[in-house]
Protein backbone atom coordinates (compact mmCIF):
# COMPACT_ATOMS: atom_id res chain seq x y z
CA UNK A 1 0.00 0.00 0.00
CA UNK A 2 1.64 3.76 -1.01
CA UNK A 3 0.53 6.72 0.78
CA UNK A 4 0.22 9.89 -0.96
CA UNK A 5 3.57 11.75 -1.58
CA UNK A 6 4.79 14.78 0.49
CA UNK A 7 7.53 17.18 -0.20
CA UNK A 8 10.25 18.99 1.37
CA UNK A 9 13.85 20.60 0.28
CA UNK A 10 16.10 18.52 2.39
CA UNK A 11 15.69 15.11 3.73
CA UNK A 12 18.12 13.52 6.41
CA UNK A 13 17.97 10.54 6.64
CA UNK A 14 19.45 9.42 10.47
CA UNK A 15 19.10 11.14 13.45
CA UNK A 16 22.59 11.35 14.77
CA UNK A 17 24.42 14.65 15.70
CA UNK A 18 25.57 14.66 11.82
CA UNK A 19 22.44 14.36 10.64
CA UNK A 20 20.64 16.74 12.29
CA UNK A 21 23.35 19.60 12.41
CA UNK A 22 22.21 19.17 8.74
CA UNK A 23 18.55 19.26 9.59
CA UNK A 24 19.45 22.56 12.05
CA UNK A 25 21.18 24.92 9.44
CA UNK A 26 19.49 24.09 6.45
CA UNK A 27 16.20 24.28 8.34
CA UNK A 28 17.63 28.16 9.96
CA UNK A 29 18.55 29.02 6.32
CA UNK A 30 14.81 28.40 5.51
CA UNK A 31 14.63 25.09 3.93
CA UNK A 32 11.51 22.65 4.66
CA UNK A 33 13.45 19.96 6.30
CA UNK A 34 12.42 15.98 7.24
CA UNK A 35 14.66 13.59 9.27
CA UNK A 36 13.77 10.29 9.06
CA UNK A 37 14.85 7.85 11.70
CA UNK A 38 14.05 3.84 11.26
CA UNK A 39 14.35 3.37 14.82
CA UNK A 40 11.73 4.31 17.28
CA UNK A 41 13.93 6.85 19.18
CA UNK A 42 16.34 9.39 17.82
CA UNK A 43 19.97 10.50 18.07
CA UNK A 44 21.94 7.38 17.14
CA UNK A 45 25.53 6.20 18.05
CA UNK A 46 25.65 9.88 18.77
CA UNK A 47 23.46 9.60 22.02
CA UNK A 48 25.85 6.94 23.92
CA UNK A 49 29.14 8.62 22.82
CA UNK A 50 31.02 10.88 24.93
CA UNK A 51 29.81 13.79 22.78
CA UNK A 52 32.78 15.19 22.06
CA UNK A 53 33.72 17.54 18.94
CA UNK A 54 37.02 18.06 17.77
CA UNK A 55 36.86 21.49 16.58
CA UNK A 56 40.22 22.97 15.89
CA UNK A 57 40.19 26.94 16.48
CA UNK A 58 37.20 27.44 17.68
CA UNK A 59 35.79 30.88 19.40
CA UNK A 60 36.36 29.27 23.10
CA UNK A 61 39.87 28.78 22.85
CA UNK A 62 40.97 31.80 21.03
CA UNK A 63 38.85 33.74 23.60
CA UNK A 64 41.09 31.70 25.81
CA UNK A 65 44.40 33.04 24.00
CA UNK A 66 44.81 29.88 22.57
CA UNK A 67 45.59 30.59 18.99
CA UNK A 68 46.82 28.72 16.01
CA UNK A 69 47.11 28.84 12.45
CA UNK A 70 44.72 26.29 10.12
CA UNK A 71 48.21 25.48 8.49
CA UNK A 72 49.43 23.86 12.12
CA UNK A 73 46.33 22.13 12.90
CA UNK A 74 46.49 20.42 9.14
CA UNK A 75 50.43 20.18 9.80
CA UNK A 76 49.46 17.49 12.80
CA UNK A 77 46.73 15.83 10.51
CA UNK A 78 49.34 15.58 7.62
CA UNK A 79 52.10 14.34 9.67
CA UNK A 80 50.12 11.58 11.97
CA UNK A 81 47.82 10.41 8.45
CA UNK A 82 50.48 10.18 6.26
CA UNK A 83 49.54 9.37 2.18
CA UNK A 84 45.80 8.90 3.92
CA UNK A 85 45.50 12.78 4.05
CA UNK A 86 42.96 14.35 1.96
CA UNK A 87 43.99 17.73 1.64
CA UNK A 88 41.13 18.73 -0.26
CA UNK A 89 38.12 17.66 2.58
CA UNK A 90 40.51 18.42 5.42
CA UNK A 91 40.78 22.23 4.17
CA UNK A 92 37.29 22.07 4.07
CA UNK A 93 36.92 20.68 7.54
CA UNK A 94 39.08 23.43 9.13
CA UNK A 95 38.00 26.10 7.37
CA UNK A 96 34.26 25.33 8.34
CA UNK A 97 34.47 23.55 11.79
CA UNK A 98 35.09 27.31 13.79
CA UNK A 99 32.13 28.48 11.96
CA UNK A 100 30.09 25.61 12.59
CA UNK A 101 30.40 26.01 16.66
CA UNK A 102 29.96 29.53 16.62
CA UNK A 103 26.87 29.44 14.21
CA UNK A 104 25.01 26.79 16.64
CA UNK A 105 26.45 28.59 19.95
CA UNK A 106 24.89 31.77 18.68
CA UNK A 107 22.13 30.72 17.02
CA UNK A 108 20.95 27.76 18.81
CA UNK A 109 19.93 25.82 21.77
CA UNK A 110 23.20 23.72 21.12
CA UNK A 111 25.74 25.38 23.55
CA UNK A 112 29.38 24.63 24.05
CA UNK A 113 31.49 23.47 26.67
CA UNK A 114 35.03 24.41 26.17
CA UNK A 115 37.58 21.65 26.00
CA UNK A 116 40.34 23.79 26.37
CA UNK A 117 42.90 21.13 28.83
CA UNK A 118 42.34 18.42 26.61
CA UNK A 119 45.11 17.56 24.58
CA UNK A 120 45.40 15.40 20.69
CA UNK A 121 46.15 11.60 21.56
CA UNK A 122 49.28 11.08 19.83
CA UNK A 123 51.36 13.95 21.50
CA UNK A 124 54.22 12.31 20.01
CA UNK A 125 53.45 13.63 16.37
CA UNK A 126 54.88 17.22 15.60
CA UNK A 127 51.98 19.99 16.00
CA UNK A 128 49.56 17.79 18.34
CA UNK A 129 47.56 19.75 20.66
CA UNK A 130 47.82 20.30 24.16
CA UNK A 131 44.27 21.54 24.36
CA UNK A 132 42.17 24.05 22.72
CA UNK A 133 40.74 21.92 19.99
CA UNK A 134 37.49 20.77 21.38
CA UNK A 135 34.37 21.43 22.53
CA UNK A 136 31.03 19.49 24.54
CA UNK A 137 27.42 20.08 24.70
CA UNK A 138 26.48 21.65 27.82
CA UNK A 139 24.50 19.24 30.01
CA UNK A 140 20.50 19.74 29.26
CA UNK A 141 17.33 19.62 30.94
CA UNK A 142 15.16 16.97 29.19
CA UNK A 143 12.22 18.44 30.14
CA UNK A 144 12.53 21.06 27.79
CA UNK A 145 12.10 18.51 24.89
CA UNK A 146 8.53 17.87 25.57
CA UNK A 147 6.69 14.76 24.03
CA UNK A 148 9.50 14.42 22.19
CA UNK A 149 11.42 13.56 25.50
CA UNK A 150 9.55 9.81 25.26
CA UNK A 151 11.70 9.31 21.71
CA UNK A 152 15.10 10.26 22.34
CA UNK A 153 17.22 7.34 22.85
CA UNK A 154 18.55 6.56 26.55
CA UNK A 155 22.19 6.51 27.52
CA UNK A 156 24.17 3.53 27.07
CA UNK A 157 23.51 1.27 30.20
CA UNK A 158 26.94 -0.10 30.64
CA UNK A 159 28.66 2.76 30.78
CA UNK A 160 25.46 4.93 33.02
CA UNK A 161 24.36 4.42 36.53
CA UNK A 162 20.87 3.24 36.66
CA UNK A 163 20.66 5.12 33.29
CA UNK A 164 22.01 8.06 34.35
CA UNK A 165 24.77 9.26 32.28
CA UNK A 166 28.05 10.81 33.70
CA UNK A 167 29.47 12.99 31.69
CA UNK A 168 33.74 12.91 31.26
CA UNK A 169 36.18 15.65 33.35
CA UNK A 170 34.43 16.90 36.67
CA UNK A 171 31.35 14.80 36.84
CA UNK A 172 33.09 11.30 36.55
CA UNK A 173 35.88 12.76 39.04
CA UNK A 174 33.46 13.01 41.44
CA UNK A 175 31.98 9.64 41.24
CA UNK A 176 34.88 8.16 41.45
CA UNK A 177 36.30 9.85 44.83
CA UNK A 178 32.73 9.95 46.27
CA UNK A 179 34.25 7.93 49.08
CA UNK A 180 37.15 10.40 49.69
CA UNK A 181 35.82 13.97 49.11
CA UNK A 182 32.74 15.49 50.97
CA UNK A 183 32.44 17.81 48.27
CA UNK A 184 32.09 14.88 45.57
CA UNK A 185 29.61 12.99 48.38
CA UNK A 186 27.29 15.39 48.35
CA UNK A 187 27.76 16.37 44.81
CA UNK A 188 26.84 12.43 43.76
CA UNK A 189 24.36 12.59 46.54
CA UNK A 190 22.57 15.21 44.65
CA UNK A 191 22.82 13.96 41.04
CA UNK A 192 21.66 11.16 42.24
CA UNK A 193 18.72 11.83 44.27
CA UNK A 194 17.61 14.03 41.03
CA UNK A 195 17.67 10.84 38.81
CA UNK A 196 15.94 9.18 41.10
CA UNK A 197 13.30 11.12 41.67
CA UNK A 198 13.34 11.84 37.51
CA UNK A 199 12.94 7.73 37.31
CA UNK A 200 9.70 7.97 39.76
CA UNK A 201 7.74 10.71 38.00
CA UNK A 202 8.99 10.73 34.62
CA UNK A 203 10.54 7.18 33.57
CA UNK A 204 13.46 8.00 32.35
CA UNK A 205 16.31 10.52 33.88
CA UNK A 206 16.15 14.36 32.70
CA UNK A 207 19.86 15.49 33.80
CA UNK A 208 21.09 15.43 29.99
CA UNK A 209 25.14 14.87 29.29
CA UNK A 210 27.79 14.20 27.34
CA UNK A 211 25.93 12.82 24.08
CA UNK A 212 22.56 12.41 25.16
CA UNK A 213 22.81 16.11 25.73
CA UNK A 214 24.27 16.83 22.37
CA UNK A 215 21.24 15.07 20.64
CA UNK A 216 19.07 16.65 22.83
CA UNK A 217 19.94 20.24 22.00
CA UNK A 218 20.29 19.76 18.54
CA UNK A 219 16.20 17.96 18.36
CA UNK A 220 15.16 21.00 20.53
CA UNK A 221 16.92 23.15 17.95
CA UNK A 222 15.96 21.55 14.83
CA UNK A 223 12.11 21.50 16.23
CA UNK A 224 12.39 25.11 17.33
CA UNK A 225 13.06 25.59 13.54
CA UNK A 226 10.01 23.54 12.11
CA UNK A 227 12.26 20.41 11.44
CA UNK A 228 9.75 17.25 11.54
CA UNK A 229 11.53 14.51 13.01
CA UNK A 230 9.79 11.22 11.60
CA UNK A 231 10.90 8.39 14.06
CA UNK A 232 10.04 4.34 12.82
CA UNK A 233 10.57 5.22 9.14
CA UNK A 234 13.16 4.03 6.88
CA UNK A 235 14.21 4.66 3.44
CA UNK A 236 14.45 2.39 1.06
CA UNK A 237 15.13 3.43 -1.92
CA UNK A 238 16.47 6.46 -3.61
CA UNK A 239 15.40 7.60 -7.17
CA UNK A 240 17.08 10.15 -9.35
CA UNK A 241 15.28 12.39 -11.93
CA UNK A 242 15.82 12.60 -15.93
CA UNK A 243 18.51 14.56 -15.01
CA UNK A 244 20.25 12.33 -12.66
CA UNK A 245 19.62 14.33 -9.56
CA UNK A 246 18.65 12.09 -6.24
CA UNK A 247 14.84 13.92 -6.15
CA UNK A 248 12.71 10.91 -4.10
CA UNK A 249 13.05 9.04 -1.42
CA UNK A 250 10.93 5.58 -1.04
CA UNK A 251 10.02 5.57 2.71
CA UNK A 252 8.74 2.72 5.54
CA UNK A 253 5.05 5.11 5.79
CA UNK A 254 4.04 5.31 9.40
CA UNK A 255 0.61 3.66 8.03
CA UNK A 256 2.10 0.85 6.97
CA UNK A 257 3.53 0.08 2.82
CA UNK A 258 5.42 2.87 1.37
CA UNK A 259 5.19 6.82 0.82
CA UNK A 260 7.12 8.81 -0.81
CA UNK A 261 9.35 12.01 -0.13
CA UNK A 262 10.03 14.36 -2.92
CA UNK A 263 13.14 16.67 -2.57
CA UNK A 264 14.17 19.84 -3.80
CA UNK A 265 17.56 20.45 -1.75
CA UNK A 266 18.94 17.19 -1.45
CA UNK A 267 18.94 14.34 0.48
CA UNK A 268 21.60 13.99 3.70
CA UNK A 269 22.82 10.15 4.53
CA UNK A 270 23.50 9.99 7.47
CA UNK A 271 22.55 6.56 8.82
CA UNK A 272 25.23 5.57 11.35
CA UNK A 273 28.32 3.46 8.98
CA UNK A 274 28.07 -0.23 8.80
CA UNK A 275 29.29 -1.47 12.33
CA UNK A 276 26.03 -4.34 12.24
CA UNK A 277 26.72 -5.34 8.48
CA UNK A 278 28.17 -8.48 8.84
CA UNK A 279 28.82 -8.96 4.81
CA UNK A 280 30.64 -5.99 4.21
CA UNK A 281 32.29 -6.33 7.86
CA UNK A 282 33.65 -10.04 6.49
CA UNK A 283 34.76 -8.24 3.28
CA UNK A 284 36.58 -5.11 5.15
CA UNK A 285 37.90 -6.37 7.84
CA UNK A 286 40.65 -9.50 7.53
CA UNK A 287 40.18 -10.60 11.62
CA UNK A 288 36.34 -11.27 11.34
CA UNK A 289 36.34 -14.31 7.99
CA UNK A 290 33.10 -15.03 9.44
CA UNK A 291 31.40 -11.30 9.85
CA UNK A 292 30.44 -11.65 13.74
CA UNK A 293 34.01 -12.19 15.16
CA UNK A 294 33.59 -7.83 15.81
CA UNK A 295 31.70 -6.13 18.92
CA UNK A 296 30.55 -2.51 18.06
CA UNK A 297 29.23 -0.59 21.06
CA UNK A 298 27.17 1.52 18.12
CA UNK A 299 23.59 0.67 18.21
CA UNK A 300 22.55 -2.74 16.38
CA UNK A 301 20.33 -1.39 13.78
CA UNK A 302 23.44 0.29 12.30
CA UNK A 303 23.58 -2.40 9.53
CA UNK A 304 24.81 0.03 6.39
CA UNK A 305 21.79 1.64 5.33
CA UNK A 306 23.49 5.07 3.72
CA UNK A 307 26.04 2.98 2.18
CA UNK A 308 23.66 0.59 0.66
CA UNK A 309 21.08 3.17 -0.37
CA UNK A 310 24.07 5.22 -1.72
CA UNK A 311 25.66 2.15 -4.22
CA UNK A 312 22.42 1.03 -5.28
CA UNK A 313 22.38 4.79 -7.75
CA UNK A 314 26.19 4.04 -8.73
CA UNK A 315 28.03 5.78 -5.45
CA UNK A 316 31.35 4.68 -4.83
CA UNK A 317 32.87 3.39 -0.89
CA UNK A 318 36.35 4.37 -0.30
CA UNK A 319 38.06 1.55 1.41
CA UNK A 320 41.26 2.85 0.75
CA UNK A 321 41.62 3.88 4.41
CA UNK A 322 44.47 2.74 7.83
CA UNK A 323 41.83 0.94 9.53
CA UNK A 324 37.68 0.02 8.48
CA UNK A 325 36.69 1.03 11.71
CA UNK A 326 37.16 3.39 14.88
CA UNK A 327 38.34 0.24 17.07
CA UNK A 328 38.47 -0.02 20.45
CA UNK A 329 38.67 -2.61 23.22
CA UNK A 330 35.46 -3.79 24.38
CA UNK A 331 34.30 -6.60 26.75
CA UNK A 332 31.49 -9.37 26.56
CA UNK A 333 28.93 -8.67 29.14
CA UNK A 334 26.45 -11.43 29.70
CA UNK A 335 23.52 -10.60 31.19
CA UNK A 336 20.91 -12.55 33.24
CA UNK A 337 18.71 -12.71 30.01
CA UNK A 338 21.24 -14.30 27.92
CA UNK A 339 21.51 -11.60 25.95
CA UNK A 340 25.22 -10.12 25.46
CA UNK A 341 26.23 -6.73 25.76
CA UNK A 342 29.86 -4.95 24.67
CA UNK A 343 31.89 -2.62 27.09
CA UNK A 344 33.90 -0.20 25.76
CA UNK A 345 37.16 0.45 27.58
CA UNK A 346 37.88 3.79 27.34
CA UNK A 347 38.97 5.37 30.65
CA UNK A 348 40.13 3.06 33.15
CA UNK A 349 43.57 2.07 30.73
CA UNK A 350 45.42 5.31 31.78
CA UNK A 351 44.74 4.54 35.36
CA UNK A 352 47.78 3.79 37.61
CA UNK A 353 47.66 0.24 38.49
CA UNK A 354 46.45 -1.82 35.17
CA UNK A 355 48.34 -3.23 32.40
CA UNK A 356 46.90 -5.13 29.46
CA UNK A 357 48.72 -8.34 28.37
CA UNK A 358 48.48 -10.95 25.68
CA UNK A 359 47.73 -14.94 26.17
CA UNK A 360 51.35 -15.02 26.25
CA UNK A 361 51.41 -13.00 28.96
CA UNK A 362 53.31 -10.12 27.70
CA UNK A 363 52.52 -6.64 27.28
CA UNK A 364 52.06 -5.18 23.74
CA UNK A 365 51.25 -1.26 24.01
CA UNK A 366 51.30 1.96 26.10
CA UNK A 367 47.83 0.88 27.82
CA UNK A 368 47.38 4.72 28.53
CA UNK A 369 47.40 5.67 24.61
CA UNK A 370 43.87 6.14 23.09
CA UNK A 371 41.31 2.89 22.78
CA UNK A 372 42.18 3.12 18.87
CA UNK A 373 45.59 2.34 19.03
CA UNK A 374 45.25 -0.11 22.33
CA UNK A 375 43.15 -2.41 19.73
CA UNK A 376 45.28 -1.81 16.52
CA UNK A 377 48.16 -2.58 18.60
CA UNK A 378 46.29 -5.99 19.89
CA UNK A 379 45.46 -6.58 16.40
CA UNK A 380 48.80 -5.97 14.81
CA UNK A 381 49.90 -8.70 17.67
CA UNK A 382 47.59 -11.10 16.68
CA UNK A 383 48.63 -14.33 14.28
CA UNK A 384 46.65 -14.15 11.17
CA UNK A 385 43.33 -16.70 11.47
CA UNK A 386 43.75 -16.13 15.52
CA UNK A 387 41.15 -14.95 17.46
CA UNK A 388 42.17 -11.15 18.90
CA UNK A 389 42.08 -11.00 22.58
CA UNK A 390 43.74 -9.53 25.50
CA UNK A 391 43.62 -9.18 29.27
CA UNK A 392 43.30 -6.23 31.61
CA UNK A 393 45.17 -7.07 35.04
CA UNK A 394 45.11 -5.17 38.32
CA UNK A 395 45.05 -5.68 41.58
CA UNK A 396 42.17 -5.55 44.01
CA UNK A 397 43.18 -1.48 45.43
CA UNK A 398 42.26 -0.57 41.73
CA UNK A 399 39.54 -2.54 40.82
CA UNK A 400 37.67 -0.96 43.84
CA UNK A 401 39.13 2.69 43.07
CA UNK A 402 38.49 3.12 39.06
CA UNK A 403 36.83 -0.13 38.15
CA UNK A 404 37.39 -2.46 35.85
CA UNK A 405 34.80 -2.28 33.05
CA UNK A 406 31.67 -3.33 33.88
CA UNK A 407 33.02 -3.98 37.11
CA UNK A 408 32.13 -0.74 38.99
CA UNK A 409 34.47 1.01 41.85
CA UNK A 410 33.61 0.60 45.40
CA UNK A 411 30.81 0.85 47.02
CA UNK A 412 29.01 -1.09 44.09
CA UNK A 413 29.07 -5.22 44.37
CA UNK A 414 31.59 -6.92 42.30
CA UNK A 415 31.12 -10.79 43.35
CA UNK A 416 28.70 -11.52 40.74
CA UNK A 417 30.71 -10.91 37.90
CA UNK A 418 32.97 -13.38 39.52
CA UNK A 419 30.06 -16.19 39.67
CA UNK A 420 29.20 -14.99 35.79
CA UNK A 421 32.73 -15.30 35.01
CA UNK A 422 33.20 -12.03 33.59
CA UNK A 423 35.60 -10.79 36.08
CA UNK A 424 38.77 -13.81 36.59
CA UNK A 425 40.31 -13.15 39.80
CA UNK A 426 43.93 -15.04 41.29
CA UNK A 427 45.76 -14.74 44.74
CA UNK A 428 48.76 -14.25 42.78
CA UNK A 429 49.93 -13.88 39.32
CA UNK A 430 50.08 -17.49 38.60
CA UNK A 431 46.51 -18.80 39.67
CA UNK A 432 45.04 -15.56 38.05
CA UNK A 433 47.23 -17.05 34.69
CA UNK A 434 45.54 -20.56 34.91
CA UNK A 435 41.97 -19.34 35.49
CA UNK A 436 42.38 -17.13 32.54
CA UNK A 437 44.40 -19.29 30.41
CA UNK A 438 47.58 -16.90 29.66
CA UNK A 439 51.06 -18.60 29.92
CA UNK A 440 51.49 -18.59 33.72
CA UNK A 441 55.57 -17.75 33.62
CA UNK A 442 55.42 -14.83 30.70
CA UNK A 443 52.47 -13.49 33.09
CA UNK A 444 54.94 -13.56 36.27
CA UNK A 445 58.06 -12.28 34.29
CA UNK A 446 55.93 -9.40 33.00
CA UNK A 447 54.85 -8.63 36.42
CA UNK A 448 58.08 -8.67 37.79
CA UNK A 449 59.49 -6.35 35.00
CA UNK A 450 56.57 -3.81 34.88
CA UNK A 451 56.74 -3.37 38.81
CA UNK A 452 60.47 -2.89 39.20
CA UNK A 453 60.57 0.20 37.31
CA UNK A 454 56.69 0.88 38.44
CA UNK A 455 57.80 1.68 41.67
CA UNK A 456 60.33 4.13 40.53
CA UNK A 457 57.49 5.78 38.70
CA UNK A 458 58.60 4.35 35.18
CA UNK A 459 57.43 2.37 32.37
CA UNK A 460 60.67 2.25 30.37
CA UNK A 461 59.00 -0.77 27.91
CA UNK A 462 56.09 0.81 26.55
CA UNK A 463 56.02 4.93 27.99
CA UNK A 464 52.93 5.17 30.27
CA UNK A 465 52.72 8.78 30.71
CA UNK A 466 54.83 9.96 28.75
CA UNK A 467 52.32 12.23 26.96
CA UNK A 468 49.94 14.84 27.67
CA UNK A 469 47.12 12.89 26.67
CA UNK A 470 48.40 9.32 28.69
CA UNK A 471 48.73 12.24 31.99
CA UNK A 472 45.45 14.10 32.05
CA UNK A 473 43.57 10.11 31.47
CA UNK A 474 45.86 8.97 34.74
CA UNK A 475 45.17 9.62 38.29
CA UNK A 476 47.08 13.56 39.15
CA UNK A 477 47.15 12.10 42.45
CA UNK A 478 49.36 9.41 41.46
CA UNK A 479 53.04 11.08 41.62
CA UNK A 480 55.69 10.91 40.41
CA UNK A 481 53.82 9.38 37.38
CA UNK A 482 49.60 9.68 36.95
CA UNK A 483 49.85 6.36 34.65
CA UNK A 484 52.16 4.31 36.62
CA UNK A 485 51.49 2.29 39.78
CA UNK A 486 53.30 -1.57 40.90
CA UNK A 487 50.50 -4.15 40.72
CA UNK A 488 52.33 -6.39 43.73
CA UNK A 489 50.07 -7.15 46.12
CA UNK A 490 47.48 -9.89 45.47
CA UNK A 491 44.07 -10.75 44.97
CA UNK A 492 44.25 -10.02 41.52
CA UNK A 493 41.43 -9.41 38.93
CA UNK A 494 41.45 -9.34 35.03
CA UNK A 495 38.84 -9.34 32.23
CA UNK A 496 39.28 -10.55 28.83
CA UNK A 497 38.84 -7.47 26.01
CA UNK A 498 38.46 -8.53 22.56
CA UNK A 499 38.50 -6.29 18.95
CA UNK A 500 35.98 -3.66 18.90
CA UNK A 501 34.62 -0.23 17.33
CA UNK A 502 32.66 3.06 18.46
CA UNK A 503 31.77 3.03 14.58
CA UNK A 504 33.33 2.34 11.33
CA UNK A 505 35.23 4.65 9.36
CA UNK A 506 34.99 3.61 5.67
CA UNK A 507 32.01 5.11 3.86
CA UNK A 508 30.45 7.08 0.67
CA UNK A 509 33.32 8.90 -1.32
CA UNK A 510 32.70 12.41 -1.06
CA UNK A 511 34.16 15.53 -2.08
CA UNK A 512 34.70 19.17 0.13
CA UNK A 513 30.93 20.02 -0.29
CA UNK A 514 29.84 16.76 1.40
CA UNK A 515 28.63 15.42 -2.42
CA UNK A 516 28.77 11.85 -2.57
CA UNK A 517 30.59 10.42 -5.50
CA UNK A 518 30.47 7.87 -7.76
CA UNK A 519 33.10 5.01 -9.12
CA UNK A 520 34.34 7.48 -11.48
CA UNK A 521 34.71 10.33 -9.01
CA UNK A 522 31.80 12.41 -10.61
CA UNK A 523 29.22 14.17 -8.04
CA UNK A 524 26.11 12.22 -7.91
CA UNK A 525 23.66 15.72 -7.88
CA UNK A 526 21.46 15.58 -5.02
CA UNK A 527 22.60 13.39 -2.95
CA UNK A 528 24.95 14.03 -0.14
CA UNK A 529 26.26 12.08 3.37
CA UNK A 530 28.00 12.87 7.30
CA UNK A 531 29.11 11.49 9.61
CA UNK A 532 30.30 7.53 8.84
CA UNK A 533 28.12 7.19 6.03
CA UNK A 534 31.06 9.33 4.84
CA UNK A 535 34.12 7.93 4.55
CA UNK A 536 36.32 9.31 7.58
CA UNK A 537 38.85 12.59 6.55
CA UNK A 538 40.98 11.18 9.42
CA UNK A 539 41.72 8.26 7.00
CA UNK A 540 41.20 5.64 9.43
CA UNK A 541 43.42 6.79 12.17
CA UNK A 542 42.45 8.41 15.18
CA UNK A 543 44.33 11.50 16.03
CA UNK A 544 42.63 12.96 18.79
CA UNK A 545 38.95 12.32 21.14
CA UNK A 546 35.99 13.31 18.56
CA UNK A 547 36.93 13.04 15.22
CA UNK A 548 34.26 11.42 14.12
CA UNK A 549 31.35 14.32 15.79
CA UNK A 550 33.56 16.90 15.01
CA UNK A 551 34.27 16.54 11.23
CA UNK A 552 30.44 14.79 11.14
CA UNK A 553 28.52 18.29 12.17
CA UNK A 554 30.67 20.37 10.42
CA UNK A 555 29.90 18.01 7.03
CA UNK A 556 26.49 18.08 7.93
CA UNK A 557 26.59 21.79 7.88
CA UNK A 558 28.52 22.52 4.86
CA UNK A 559 25.77 19.88 2.99
CA UNK A 560 23.03 22.00 4.27
CA UNK A 561 24.89 25.22 2.55
CA UNK A 562 25.75 23.43 -0.71
CA UNK A 563 21.91 22.06 -0.62
CA UNK A 564 19.92 25.41 0.25
CA UNK A 565 22.16 27.20 -2.34
CA UNK A 566 21.07 24.38 -5.23
CA UNK A 567 17.13 25.05 -4.47
CA UNK A 568 15.98 27.61 -7.21
CA UNK A 569 12.17 27.23 -5.81
CA UNK A 570 13.22 28.56 -2.26
CA UNK A 571 13.61 32.31 -1.34
CA UNK A 572 15.65 32.31 1.89
CA UNK A 573 14.25 35.24 4.29
CA UNK A 574 15.75 38.52 3.92
CA UNK A 575 17.61 38.62 7.34
CA UNK A 576 19.14 35.13 6.59
CA UNK A 577 20.24 36.32 2.66
CA UNK A 578 23.52 37.53 3.62
CA UNK A 579 24.55 34.32 5.45
CA UNK A 580 27.04 32.84 3.40
CA UNK A 581 26.17 29.57 1.82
Amino acid sequence: MSTPSIECDLLVVGSGASGLAAAVRAAWLGQKVIVIEKEPVFGGTSAWSGGWLWAPRNHFAVEAGIVESKEVVSRYLENDLGKYFDAPRVNAFLDAVPEMVRFFHDNTSLQFVPGNAIPDFHGWVEHAGTGGRSVTAEPFDGRALGKQMDHLRSPLAEISFLGMGIASGQDLAHFLNVMRSPKSSWYVTKRVTRHLWDLLTRGRGMQLVAGNALVARLAKSALDLGVEIRVSTGAKKLVRDFSGRVAEVVTDSEQGGTQSIIVRSGVVLACGGFPHDAERIKQLMPHCPNGFEHYSAAPKTNTGDGLRLGEEIGASINTELMAPAAYAPVSIVRKADGETVHFPHLLERAKPGVIGVLSNGKRFVNEANCYYDYTTAQLSATDAGQPSISWLICDHAFMRRFGLGNVRPFPLPYRHHLRSGYLKRGRNATELAHACGIDAAGLEQTLAEYNRAARQGEDPAFGRGSTPYNRISGDATNQPNPCVRPIEKGPLYAVQIEQGSLGTFMGLRTDQHARVLDSRGEVIPGLYAAGTDMASIMGGSYPAGGINLGPGMTFGYIAANHAANQTRSTTLPEEHNDEAL
